[in-house]
């Protein structure tokens, strides 16, 4: 028989061994779903027996993360914005930078106007996860979601239902050509890693997140071409984009949406001063 805290310290030793960046933490988490605990519970009772099935399913989860396959792929769900969202191989791995767009859409907005029935679109939806966080912080606010992927809309679908807000989430399948604007937020997290360097990529994001939802093109600027081409349209009088971008893009990201004529607005950076969003506002003569 295995004790919770022998199996614990042995996934740890061995995620370690496979150079896992965090095998304290990631250990915790798989040992936990394997018993089907919270990490508390696990931390509780190290002297507790593992049954036959979650020594085997716990051997399961380490085969996969060794293989550098994410913990939240493993588990199927990840947490943004203090939400627990449900992710499968069809979406992008929400990350914690992109929790800056919302942060900067609030920010935005100040306390005023988040009670306003505001009409937000997120291009290229994904999981939801932009979209579903900005629902939950304005009531009254109404959001499409946007994807080419109908597989990816399915999953922002039960995303929006688990958190309580699938009434004021309206998923389009498709590009630009089936949305229909005016909008007052537009939001989007586009591709942005340029072609070339995805065989750098740190092999969770490489092998695990869709291609579509990572190439950015030669310059790792192509969705942002088309985002800027169409905003003029997309945004109401008053409209606000809030685009994430990659580190460094700034410049050339704002050199794109000048060049369509919008009106660029204070960004948003991370705690270490680099920029990871861009806002753009249509100029009064669009």
């Amino acid at each position: 028989m295995t004790r919770r805290g022998e199996a614990l310290m042995a996934a740890r030793q061995l995620l370690k061994k496979a150079g896992i960046a965090d095998p304290g933490r990631d250990a915790r988490m798989l040992v936990a779903a394997a018993l089907g605990v919270d990490e508390a519970a696990l931390i509780a009772r190290p002297e507790a027996e593992m049954s036959q099935t979650e020594r085997a399913r716990l051997e399961g989860f380490l085969q996969r993360r060794t293989c550098r396959e994410p913990v939240a792929r493993i588990l199927g769900r990840t947490e943004f914005w203090g939400l627990t969202l449900e992710v499968t191989p069809d979406v992008l791995l929400p990350r914690p930078e992109t929790e800056h767009v919302v942060e900067a859409v609030l920010a935005w907005l100040g306390e005023g106007r988040r009670g306003a029935q505001l009409r937000v679109a997120d291009l290229g939806t994904g999981s939801g996860a932009i979209a579903i966080a900005l629902l939950k912080e304005l009531p009254a606010a109404e959001a499409v979601g946007l994807d080419l992927s109908a597989k990816a809309l399915a999953v922002a679908w039960r995303n929006a239902a688990r958190c309580g807000v699938e009434a004021r989430l309206h998923p389009v399948e498709g590009d630009f050509a089936n949305l229909a604007g005016p909008f007052d937020v537009v939001v989007a997290n586009p591709p942005y890693i340029e072609s070339g360097a995805l065989a750098g990529l740190m092999p969770e994001v490489r092998d695990f997140d869709p291609r579509l939802a990572l190439d950015g093109g030669a310059d790792g600027l192509e969705a942002y071409r088309v985002i800027a081409a169409r905003l003029p349209n997309l945004l109401g009088e008053e409209g606000v984009a809030f685009l994430e971008i990659g580190a460094g893009q700034d410049e050339a990201v704002s050199k794109v949406l000048r060049e369509k004529g919008l009106r660029l607005l204070p960004g948003k950076t991370d705690l270490a001063g680099i920029a990871r969003v861009v806002a753009a506002q249509a100029s009064p003569a669009n």
